[in-house]
């Protein structure tokens, strides 16, 4: 049973909520370099090699009896489990409150017991703030979500405010934009980079939602992973914070379409779908406030991480 003077002594593994996914395998990877303990839970198999310092757990988020025994052990929580995209639950709030929402709140709940604990979830940049009026837009403008997808990222996001105002935990929430890179698994409904660079690999037509004018924000998986490091080796101090992280560049799809041409060295085949009330028109994401807590910035711009994504996926 957990209890309010349980802590922890010494130091204590760096768990990973939804850790089996493309995200969570490059920093649990990242964190066994520097020489992290590092737990990941997961309802995946496990993708990852035999390690002395990692232990994976398969199980569900809602098991109230492994949530215990786990927050016990780690000091750390990440949390990127996600159940959905925006236009999975287009229509379906109950399915992401009962995916998303519920799920997370129950972590919540039981931290309120354990003092001490630093969190860093997973939110969206590319979402919340719906389309802002300004580009780059920053933390203070205004969240509009466009789709049930976004409500219940902000929802979550002001859980977890709730729990710092106990003085006891460091919460960080970070609001991430497109993230690509090599070892990203191909998914019908999420990671436009993948999915075009497929298509281009098989000479097949790439979909787009409206006339491809949207804008969008590309971050490449090192300079996630970097920022995540930067933000553990920050001073824990009870609070809440929030940062964008994005690579500050906006582009169109069509403009990634011909990125992504000149690198594959033919046309890609467009073949354009109604536009979608959920999808974000433009958004690019002003990351200067995690620079100045951390001196963060992205180190690898859109071509080259199209590159190194187009050469591991031909290989």
């Amino acid at each position: 049973m957990i209890r309010s003077a349980d802590r922890l002594v010494g130091p204590s593994p760096i768990l990973l909520l939804g850790g089996a996914g493309f995200l969570g395998r490059n920093l649990a990877q990242a964190l066994l370099n520097r020489g992290s303990e590092v737990l990941v839970l997961s309802r995946r198999p496990s993708p990852f090699e035999h390690h002395p310092r990692l232990r994976y757990v398969q199980g569900d988020l809602s098991d109230a009896a492994l949530r215990a025994d786990l927050l016990a052990q780690c000091g750390t929580i990440v949390f990127l489990a996600s159940e959905s995209v925006p236009g999975s639950t287009a229509r379906k709030p109950l399915t992401e409150i009962d995916g998303n929402l519920r799920p997370l709140a129950a972590w919540i709940e039981d931290l309120f017991a354990l003092p001490s604990r630093r969190i860093i979830h997973l939110s969206s940049g590319g979402t919340v703030y719906g389309d802002p009026q300004r580009l780059p837009v920053a933390e203070e403008a205004p969240l509009r979500p466009l789709s049930f997808h976004a409500a219940i990222k902000l929802a979550a996001e002001q859980c977890w405010r709730v729990l710092a105002r106990d003085g006891q935990h460091d919460v960080t929430v970070l609001r991430p934009s497109n993230i690509y890179g090599p070892g990203q698994p191909l998914l019908s409904h999420f990671g436009v980079i993948r999915k075009l660079l497929e298509v281009a690999l098989r000479g097949q037509a790439f979909e787009i939602w409206g006339d491809g004018q949207t804008v969008r924000d590309y971050l490449y998986i090192d300079d996630f992973v970097d920022a995540c490091l930067q933000l553990l080796q920050l001073p824990a101090e009870p609070g809440f914070r929030v940062f964008n992280l994005g690579a500050g560049e906006g582009v169109s799809l069509l403009e990634l379409c011909r990125r992504v041409e000149a690198i594959c060295g033919h046309a890609v085949t467009r073949r354009h779908l109604p536009a979608r009330t959920v999808d974000v028109r433009r958004i690019v994401l002003d990351s200067s406030a995690l620079t100045a807590a951390t001196g963060w910035r992205p180190q690898v711009d859109l071509d080259a991480g199209l590159r190194r994504s187009w050469d591991w996926l031909r290989t």
